[in-house]
């Protein structure tokens, strides 16, 4: 256990610190009067330092700073950039496009052979391209509730899938209610969306078993409230009830991309009807696909053909863009790659070492959890099961001071909790630094 008042002191210290080494930092936030809160996207708001470090440039798994501060980089943009900042293929590629137009609302003939790399990549025949992983999980759930003729979909509380208020339903007390953060919330979704806990196969059968839920909507591992690993057997479970009951299991491989080449169903399985990925698949251009099952594809194209014309609610102009389709295509051929995937598991698999060996040695309660390149400790002795209990497990205050800690000592991990991504360019000489830091950092909280 780590004693408030240190918490305390290290934050308060580290503050200072950092105010100290980023003057120009805080002189850019000063003079950002334009943008709400000084910052382009309240979400940047998020980091834990007194103000938010301004990036002038990236490359591989290193960020430089306006300050002149350069960071080993595990945000990677909170997956944006799993595979390296600005990887020198997609560079290319993207200046070529760029001098051959952006958007066509056209297809090209780059995006066949993207296609055939997508069903390659992650087992599943057809695709369709949108702006964001979060566009992609809304047309999904239209598609899954237009085919099935069901209203419902399925969540799991704590899970997180973008932008998309469907998915904004969480248990408290156990009772389902919207998200209280939410702002200009005004439907309840309660009606419509049902949300458990992960790992309750119980109450999964049950929910399933009424025969109104048109798609179970899930991340294979949660992310996004610390991470919640499958139980075993859960998912095979969650296919079985899925195919006993009619309803379509998509996963949401976002950020469990970083589970092994295909994402977690191909790798660890099982299939799911219908899958999104988004962020780390165009390098940080802004796309997202989703795909589907051959049999699936059969249901959507006889309804599109029987709807009647008009918008469909699915797609914006952007949507498969050229430059998102160039970025795909190269990435896919060129950076995501097997070989890839085994530098990124060598090396999360070093970090996980080392961050046990400084956990143990300090005598801590804590524990490392990882999920392919995907690396994350929580500062609690058990696992959370579910999203409950990893939400009762979180320690903002202990969290923001160790993140404070590691940015100014060079060490960048993402804002929103305690996850650290290794990708295909993270050297070794970087995770070491990150865990001599980590173990620096638990010495001073410990004093």
């Amino acid at each position: 256990m780590i004693d408030k008042c240190a918490i305390a002191r290290v934050a308060a210290r580290e503050a200072d610190r950092f105010r100290a080494a980023n003057p120009r930092a805080f002189a850019h936030h000063a003079a950002a009067t334009g943008w709400f809160q000084s910052v382009p996207f309240h979400w940047m708001r998020d980091w834990p330092s007194p103000v938010p470090i301004v990036a002038a440039s990236a490359r591989d798994a290193t960020l430089t700073s306006i300050d002149g501060q350069t960071y080993d980089d595990f945000c990677l943009g909170d997956t944006a950039s799993l595979f390296g900042h600005s990887p020198p293929p997609l560079a290319a590629a993207l200046a070529q496009q760029a001098s051959e137009g952006l958007s066509y609302m056209l297809p090209t003939e780059r995006g066949a052979a993207l296609s055939e790399r997508l069903a390659a990549m992650f087992r599943l025949p057809q695709w369709q391209v949108t702006t964001t992983a979060s566009e992609a999980n809304r047309a999904v759930i239209r598609w899954c509730r237009g085919i099935t003729g069901r209203p419902k979909i399925l969540t799991f509380n704590g899970a997180y899938h973008g932008a998309v208020d469907d998915a904004f339903v969480d248990l408290k007390g156990g009772a389902p209610t919207m998200r209280a953060s939410l702002i200009g919330q005004i439907h309840d979704l309660t009606g419509t969306t049902k949300v458990i806990e992960f790992n309750d196969e119980d109450a999964l059968t049950a929910a399933l078993a009424v025969g109104d839920i048109a798609c179970v909507l899930a991340e294979p591992v949660m992310t996004n409230i610390g991470m919640v690993r499958d139980a075993p057997g859960f998912l095979a479970g969650l296919r079985r009830h899925c195919d006993a009951t009619g309803t379509l299991l998509v996963f949401d491989e976002t950020h469990t991309i970083s589970s092994g080449y295909g994402g977690h169903g191909a790798t660890h399985g099982p299939k799911p009807d219908m899958m999104v990925v988004g962020k780390s698949i165009g390098g940080g251009v802004p796309c997202a696909v989703h795909g589907f099952s051959a049999e699936v594809a059969e249901r959507m194209a006889a309804l599109n053909a029987a709807r009647p014309p008009g918008h469909s609610g699915i797609g914006t102009t952007l949507s498969a863009n050229a430059l998102a389709i160039t970025a795909m295509d190269t990435m896919l051929a060129e950076v995501i790659t097997p070989a890839a995937y085994d530098h990124m598991l060598r090396g999360a698999a070093r970090l996980v070492a080392g961050l046990e060996q400084a956990i143990a040695s300090a005598a801590l309660d804590w524990h490392v959890t990882q999920v392919g390149a995907r690396v994350e400790f929580l500062t609690c002795p058990i696992p959370p099961r579910n999203g409950h209990e990893a939400k009762a497990a979180m320690q903002p205050e202990l969290e923001a001071a160790i993140h404070l800690f590691l940015a100014n000592r060079g060490i960048l991990l993402a804002p929103f909790h305690n996850m650290m991504l290794v990708s295909p360019v993270t050297g070794d000489d970087q995770i070491d630094r990150l865990v001599g830091a980590f173990a620096d950092c638990v010495s001073a909280l410990k004093e």
